[in-house]
């Protein structure tokens, strides 16, 4: 009796296996098949257009717009993007600087004063030094001070100076 009982263990323990594997394959298949069908009624249908995306649309004053999100500089929203400001440092006199700044005014904007200003931040970069700048405290420097010239330049007509890229080189 104790011979059937030592054939009939190996057995056993390798069906017992084969059992074991077949429910984990079982509870994998029932599990992704869940989260298909959990996936697919979570996750946002696309949109249905039924006219094509004309390629060029009509701003606000009839110009223009590039294809893509709408830019947030506009006049209607009171924020002027000047133009890119490129030029070299005072030291070391051979590296360059690119600055974009968007000018958030307070009432309607004032294109004259946007122009001055931007004439003003380009020469205050030329006397700034790339150690003056160096690092985020020094970046936050440079913005105090762009900010003080803008406030003491446009009266407090413009109530924010907002970065757009910032590139030394």
């Amino acid at each position: 009796m104790a011979e059937e009982t030592a054939e009939g263990g190996p057995e056993k323990k390798k069906g017992g296996l084969v059992m074991t594997i077949a429910g984990v394959a079982i509870v994998t298949l029932v599990g992704a098949g869940g989260g298909w069908v959990l996936g697919g009624m979570i996750a946002p249908k696309p949109p249905v257009t039924e006219e094509p995306a004309k390629p060029e649309a009509a701003g606000a004053h009839g110009e223009k717009m590039e294809e893509g999100l709408p830019h947030i500089s506009t006049e209607a929203n009171g924020v002027v993007q000047l133009e890119p400001i490129t030029t070299n440092l005072a030291y070391p006199s051979d590296s360059w600087i690119r600055l974009e700044v968007a000018l958030a005014f307070k009432g309607p904007p004032e294109l004259p004063l946007a122009e001055e200003i931007h004439q003003d931040i380009l020469a205050y970069m030329r006397t700034v030094s790339l150690q003056q700048i160096e690092g985020p405290r020094g970046f936050q420097y440079l913005k105090d001070d762009i900010q003080e010239r803008v406030d003491l330049r446009s009266q407090g007509k413009v109530s924010k100076v907002m970065f757009r890229t910032f590139v030394i080189e």
